[in-house]
């Protein structure tokens, strides 16, 4: 599914127009981006929940050269579902 047809069945299922549900939806992705951006985490009930956490640096060796190099720290994103959309899953 794509963004257009994932728009269209949100609107479809919120009874609205196709437009309204792409504010709706561009709203929830900057709302989103900006908490995890912030470093906080988010939980959406029902589905899991949304962390960003620090890598730490750490050394790594290129298995054809042999060479070291050291993997500079980053911040990921870490998502851990929750046990509703789990058995929704394996159904």
């Amino acid at each position: 599914m794509n963004n257009k047809e994932f728009i269209t069945a949100l609107a479809a299922r919120l009874d609205m127009p196709a437009q309204d549900a792409q504010k709706v939806l561009a709203t929830f992705v900057n709302e989103f981006t900006d908490v995890l951006g912030e470093g906080c985490s988010l939980t959406v009930s029902g589905f899991g929940c949304f962390e960003v956490k620090k890598k730490l640096e750490r050394i790594v060796v290129n298995p054809t050269t042999k060479q070291r190099m050291l993997v500079p720290p980053k911040l990921a994103l870490s998502f851990k579902p929750s046990n509703l959309l789990k058995d929704k899953i394996k159904e």
